[in-house]
């Protein structure tokens, strides 16, 4: 029997800002990859990469295993894996190298190797899969060892030939994912990822999908892996999966990683009942966008099913730049979402972005504006980030500078000259922080005064901060003669 040993190239200690939160997640998409290789009757390991400290923890693994292929199949459901980052396809090539140096065929599957592939090929991948990579990777390893096998005919593959990369066409996404075995959960270390959430949250955490792609064209978001298509699993077998883990693990709490959930219509009604039906305790996260929220009883069912918070890729306050992004909403409806959210108590994060081609002092001000109009429970701020296969990247490749990839996912380096220097948009990311948390603070204090029987250490943690937030939220202030 064929042994085929799974890992991935994202480590959480080689992302400070990850690392520290201590919210690691398993490799969701790997785990999904080796359930689709075992279902064919193959020996199944995995190394996970997550929450070890170097690649080369491999080389005991793959000694004792002595795999015949090693597949580093990425993560694409987690957006960390779609950021590029060069420190994890640095560890990538490490693990590359120490495949074939123990007689492997070699085989990469991920965001940036389908972006990339040449540099994989000349760090001796043998293969890279070309975005969603199970059906490929079932393909690719029933055939090579035939007596006739030829490269040629594996569509979703690239090899080298003679020197050169050699690209076949991509294979169709899957349409019914409900064909494919659930996630390979048992081959995860589950005590040591909830070992770290309990030790800082008091609270355990796990992740699941329930759709892959995304029909919107958004130009600045790469989509390598899932493209626009969008298709969903059954609500019946993400209730299903759901069940299992919470018996299997003790876990009621979960990051639902989908890029959009809930758009096929009546998706969200049905979930909501199949989780009574099962009388499933859980709460959950989600990322989806604001005007589905605004759709029919969405925001009812999403509360009733034990959505916790929303975050939603709310980007600008500034119609022009929403606009200039393609990104299919207003801003009004951010606000009308925003209203409704709070009225059922579920919490809202908002992804913002700045540095967008031709923004102004003036759309920043609208964003701040609209940031502390509405005030979401959390925020996660970046900056413009080119990557291939994006409309915006084909825009700016011609301005932009050597380095085209950040190093972590805490870099926020500008990759092509904005209106404002780079430094600018490093002290506005400071900024827009303090003002936020600044405001929770007063916030926190007027409710306190105003109720003193709430006292808890949640409030009293934010009011705290004003020591900090209060001052820094004058001096921190972006200074540029734009800027006024």
């Amino acid at each position: 029997m064929k042994k085929v040993l799974f890992t991935h190239s994202y480590f959480y200690r080689f992302d400070p800002k990850q690392w520290n939160t201590q919210m690691p997640y398993p490799p969701y998409g790997t785990i999904y990859a080796a359930a689709a290789v075992r279902e064919m009757g193959y020996e199944v390991a995995l190394f996970d990469t997550n929450l070890r400290e170097s690649p080369n923890e491999i080389l005991p693994i793959i000694k004792k295993e002595k795999p015949d292929f090693l597949v580093i199949y990425d993560d694409g459901f987690n957006y960390l894996t779609k950021m590029c980052l060069t420190k994890m396809r640095e560890a990538a090539f490490r693990l590359c190298e120490i495949g074939k140096e123990h007689g492997c065929t070699v085989m990469v599957c991920s965001s940036d190797s389908t972006d990339h592939f040449e540099k994989y090929l000349e760090q001796g991948a043998d293969y890279v899969l070309l975005g969603e990579g199970e059906e490929t990777l079932k393909d690719l390893l029933v055939k090579i060892n035939s007596e006739n096998f030829t490269p040629e005919n594996i569509p979703g593959i690239v090899w080298q030939s003679e020197g050169a990369p050699q690209k076949n066409n991509r294979r169709p996404v899957l349409r019914d994912l409900d064909t494919l075995p659930d996630p390979a959960w048992d081959l995860v270390d589950i005590p040591s990822y909830k070992k770290i959430w309990m030790e800082a949250h008091g609270y355990f955490s796990l992740n699941f999908a329930t759709t892959r792609g995304c029909p919107y064209k958004c130009n600045w978001c790469a989509k390598p892996i899932y493209g626009n298509r969008y298709n969903s699993r059954s609500p019946e077998r993400v209730a299903k999966e759901i069940e299992y883990l919470i018996n299997e693990y003790d876990v009621h709490y979960f990051w639902v990683c989908d890029d959009i959930f809930g758009l096929k219509p009546g998706w969200v009604q049905k979930f909501r009942d199949e989780v009574k039906k099962r009388n499933l305790n859980f709460k959950y996260k989600i990322q989806s966008r604001v005007d589905l929220l605004l759709k029919e009883d969405t925001i009812q069912a999403l509360k009733d099913s034990g959505l916790d918070i929303v975050w939603v890729g709310a980007e600008s306050g500034s119609q022009k730049i929403l606009d200039a992004m393609d990104k299919g909403t207003k801003v009004e409806q951010i606000y009308e979402a925003g209203k409704k959210l709070k009225a059922q108590e579920i919490k809202m994060g908002f992804f913002l972005q700045f540095g967008y081609l031709e923004e102004n002092w003036e759309d920043i001000l609208l964003t701040k504006k609209m940031l502390l109009d509405i005030m979401p429970d959390d925020i996660g701020v970046s900056v413009s980030y080119p990557l291939p296969g994006t409309l915006f990247y084909d825009r700016v490749k011609t301005l932009m500078k050597e380095k085209q990839n950040w190093t972590d996912s805490d870099d926020l380096d500008m990759m092509y000259p904005a209106t404002f220097p780079p430094t600018f948009y490093k002290q506005l990311h400071r900024w827009i922080h303090c003002l936020f948390r600044r405001k929770q603070g007063t916030t926190a204090l007027q409710h306190l005064l105003r109720n003193p029987q709430d006292i808890n250490p949640f409030l009293i943690k934010k009011i705290a901060s004003l020591a900090y937030y209060a001052p820094a939220a004058i001096l921190k202030k972006p200074q540029h003669k734009l800027a006024r």
